[in-house]
């Protein structure tokens, strides 16, 4: 039989067997070079970094709602200004825990993206992997080395397909490993971000039950507070002063300060209402029954009653000949005479006297007499103080 011959009689016998028509191997697959080649750039790539996972924060557990059976209940003032506090705690857990959870949403759900994405990735390499191992089984097993014997020219080229086949095969190994260990991870990023999220909406939707029952009681013991002030200025005189555990007043501190903390502005100086005789003599701020009430300088109260238009009030003299009035309170903490620092609670605003609703009437005046008053928002910030 001549070479010429034999070239021809080994194609027909390896597709014979392999059950794959002639056609089809003389047509022929990529060369296992070229599909090396074309999966080479996909193992170039390095692999993205996973996104950072925010740190969960450390939220405060809420304090007791109420005093233990074998403690007196406390004077009303004083609960207010206890459950204000639990309040502001309780809504700050709240909005932490609120803010985290929509960042591991958005992380879980950036996550979730990824893992869409390396799936279909995985789904082409494996299309890619199909086709060479498909070419591998035309060409692979002991009919492969018995046909590399029967054709090659030369040892050379024996040597160098078993090469490029060697090659190929640790390319499709290495491909499938690094797609198979990159899906595990992004697959483990995601069920524990979307474990964080779950427990941050859990312990989220815990706090807004704890907040809500506290803002319940705290309205309760707000409207008891009200009726309390409301019995003193009907009676015209004044309880007394609660003393409220102060909060902790840094020296060195701002020498000027607003009335109130959290507050909306209301009625403005010199505006014209039907509630006034004339026109306002103050600024309004608008805040809740029981809201501490803060003296905007160092001085000395002059005056504290109860009763008339203005209701429960407080007038502090300040060095410089300026005096400021804080009216329509539910409760006093200080007592006439005494001093006061930049910043201490003196009362606790509320809706006594003629008044339509909870807030603080704020006055500075030349002289602690009404009528002497001038624009207290102007005055507070020429003194520094952003309101």
């Amino acid at each position: 039989m001549r070479h010429r011959d034999r070239l021809m009689i080994v194609p027909v016998v390896l597709c014979t067997l392999l059950g794959a028509p002639a056609s089809a191997a003389a047509a022929g697959e990529p060369k296992p070079s070229a599909v090396a080649a074309a999966l080479q750039p996909v193992l170039d790539q390095p692999e993205p970094p996973l996104p950072d996972q925010p740190a969960l924060p450390v939220l405060d557990r809420p304090a007791p709602l109420a005093p233990s059976a074998d403690q007196p209940a406390p004077p009303v003032a004083v609960e207010v200004a206890r459950l204000f506090s639990e309040a502001a705690k309780a809504t700050a857990a709240y909005e932490r825990s609120r803010r985290a959870a929509d960042v591991q949403r958005v992380v879980a759900e950036n996550l979730q993206s990824r893992l869409a994405e390396r799936k279909a990735e995985l789904a082409a390499i494996h299309d890619s992997i199909g086709g060479v191992a498909r070419e591998q089984y035309r060409t692979g097993g002991s009919l492969a080395h018995a046909a590399r014997l029967l054709l090659a020219d030369n040892p050379d080229a024996l040597l160098r397909g078993y090469s490029v086949a060697a090659k190929t095969e640790r390319a499709v190994n290495l491909l499938l490993e690094r797609a198979s260990l990159a899906e595990r991870r992004l697959g483990r990023a995601e069920q524990k971000a979307q474990a964080a999220w779950r427990n941050l909406a859990t312990r989220q939707a815990q706090l807004a039950v704890v907040k809500r029952g506290i803002e319940a009681k705290l309205e309760t013991a707000q409207w008891q507070l009200q009726g309390e002030a409301d019995a003193s200025v009907a009676a015209g005189a004044c309880a007394g002063a609660v003393r409220l555990e102060q909060p902790e007043l840094p020296e060195g501190g701002p020498e000027w300060v607003a009335p109130v903390e959290d507050y909306s502005l209301s009625a403005g100086f010199d505006s014209v209402g039907e509630r006034w005789a004339r026109r306002h003599t103050g600024q309004d701020f608008a805040v809740g029954i029981g809201a501490p009430v803060r003296s905007i300088g160092a001085g000395r109260v002059v005056s504290v009653s109860c009763g008339g238009g203005f209701g429960i009030e407080v007038v502090v003299e300040h060095p410089g000949g300026y005096y400021s009035q804080y009216a329509h309170l539910a409760a006093v903490t200080v007592d006439q005479g005494e001093r006061v620092r930049t910043g201490q609670w003196i009362g606790q605003a509320g809706t006594s006297g003629n008044s339509t609703g909870p807030h603080l009437h704020f006055e500075v005046r030349l002289t602690p007499y009404l009528g002497s008053g001038v624009e207290p928002l102007a005055w507070l910030r020429e003194h520094g103080v952003p309101v």
